[in-house]
């Protein structure tokens, strides 16, 4: 039996409900064979993967009403993956990700909390590229931006990963590093707009980040 203390929430979208097993809050810790030790998880950032935090939210109220259309969508650092349920829930085309050992197990209970189909996972680190995800049209996280030697793996991952005609949308707390991720992606032919989102009155405090919302055409195509 694991000794993490769990809880259960539900998160409202209109008349859509997401239901969410997460860990009860930041002080659960559980790696006893080491796994996440291994990858460099420390004990004191175990539990950041299982937590719904505010920039989740924001994110996934962004995409509840996004005309996505048929698009293929990734989801980076997905933790709680609440963004990947939702569009899951909507029929939508997307795939999760972390770097967490245990990220897929919260997000197949979730799934099958909600009653859906799976959802495509692949454990991913951003510093290798031997994955199989493929290209994406629309490529999402939240919070992110943890420290400078993550903006620029960030950057070549997202290069690697993004349809010659792709948007990516950030949302960031605050944490400095917004400028510098843009930047980055500014040489793979990105602009960026930043806004702030429209209401938060889902959250229990304001909101200081922004949402950061990348476009790139190829040559010669419409605009997304």
């Amino acid at each position: 039996m694991t000794p993490l203390r769990l809880r259960y929430q539900t998160v409202e979208f209109g008349k859509v409900d997401i239901h969410l097993c997460t860990l009860r809050d930041n002080q659960e810790f559980h790696d006893p064979g080491g796994v996440a030790e291994k990858l460099g998880i420390s004990s004191a950032t175990w539990p950041i993967f299982g937590i719904l935090w505010p920039s989740s939210l924001v994110l996934a109220n962004h995409m509840c009403d996004y005309d996505v259309g048929s698009k293929r969508i990734l989801e980076l650092g997905c933790g709680m993956a609440l963004s990947s349920l939702l569009l899951n829930k909507q029929h939508k085309d997307i795939t999760a990700t972390d770097y967490h050992p245990e990220s897929h197990h919260f997000l197949d209970r979730n799934t099958t909390l909600n009653g859906d189909q799976l959802i495509p996972y692949q454990q991913a680190d951003w510093a290798d590229n031997s994955d199989t995800l493929g290209l994406f049209d629309i490529i999402i996280g939240s919070d992110v931006l943890y420290e400078d030697n993550h903006i620029e793996i960030l950057a070549s991952f997202i290069q690697d990963h993004a349809l010659p005609n792709c948007e990516v949308i950030v949302v960031d707390p605050g944490r400095g590093r917004k400028n510098k991720l843009s930047n980055q992606l500014a040489n793979f032919g990105f602009s960026c707009t930043q806004t702030r989102p429209p209401h938060t009155d889902y959250l229990d405090k304001p909101f200081k980040g922004h949402i950061l919302s990348y476009r790139r055409l190829a040559e010669g195509t419409a605009p997304l």
